[in-house]
């Protein structure tokens, strides 16, 4: 579990065994690959042996055991990506598949946080766009909003400390001709950036919330505090369709599939 954010990521691994009143008793037989898209918090869990550490992915290679409920969903590793390439989209696939509900092409589109889920926001959203209207991307790191512009996911790029509400604020006025934002998308990994997203949006306009550092009260005291009327949406990573959804985005998208496979493989 994550201390900061309160999550627990997802796992990827073999079937062992399936119970035969499991609804996918018929598919799920021993040995096929998958990946788990429920949070590790929610899954019971043995380590045997800790491998490797990959601190800089975010990643454990472990040795162990884990049960994944009836209900609990997944997806089947394809065979024509990398293991740990599925893994890095996989675990915030909700993020892009609630992005593609929700962008519809005019609208100007901000995403807080330039990791895996804000990369694979911006791609859905450019697509979703389909050459109307503009995105923006915020992220602490130069280097990281560098790679973005690099392949063509945004069109301004804000390097800036998403927790310092006033300025993201000046900025994206700025950028957007004092209009802001029609839609903002918290995908950013720390806490406290619930203002930036609340004073970027609109009136009228909407934020999803897919990052765990999220302070429900946070954002709705702060909303009421601004008077700013704004619907506010916490994203649960699942959507009908989320993980066939991402990994296309990873097929379809070339240069986004070498971004992650710089970074994450």
């Amino acid at each position: 579990q994550n201390p900061v954010t309160g999550s627990g990521g997802m796992l990827i691994g073999r079937v062992r065994e399936c119970s035969p009143e499991h609804p996918d008793a018929a598919r799920l037989k021993p040995g096929t690959r998958l990946a788990t898209l429920v949070s590790l918090t929610l899954t019971p869990l043995v380590i045997d042996e800790v491998t490797a550490v990959h601190p800089a992915i975010d990643r454990l290679d472990v040795k162990g055991r884990a049960i994944l409920f009836a209900s609990g969903i997944y997806a089947e590793l394809p065979a024509d990506l990398p293991d740990t390439l599925a893994l890095a989209a996989l675990d915030v696939c909700g993020a892009p598949a609630l992005v593609a509900r929700y962008v519809r092409p005019g609208m100007r589109v901000l995403v807080l946080g330039a990791g895996k889920s804000g990369a694979l926001c911006l791609a859905q959203a450019r697509k979703a766009l389909a050459g109307q209207g503009s995105l923006i991307a915020l992220d602490i790191s130069p280097k990281a909003l560098g790679a973005l512009e690099g392949i063509g996911l945004c069109d301004h790029a804000i390097a800036a400390d998403a927790t310092q509400a006033v300025a993201v604020l000046e900025r994206v006025r700025e950028i957007t001709g004092g209009a802001l934002a029609d839609l903002v998308v918290n995908c950013a990994s720390v806490a406290q950036t619930e203002m930036a997203s609340i004073l970027s949006v609109r009136d009228g306009g909407t934020v999803i919330f897919f990052s765990m550092a999220t302070s429900f009260t946070s954002a709705a005291l702060g909303a009421e505090g601004v008077g700013k009327d704004v619907t506010m949406l916490v994203g649960n990573g699942y959507a009908p369709g989320h993980a066939a959804l991402t990994l296309e985005l990873l097929r379809s998208e070339p240069k986004l599939r070498r971004l992650f496979e710089e970074r994450y493989v």
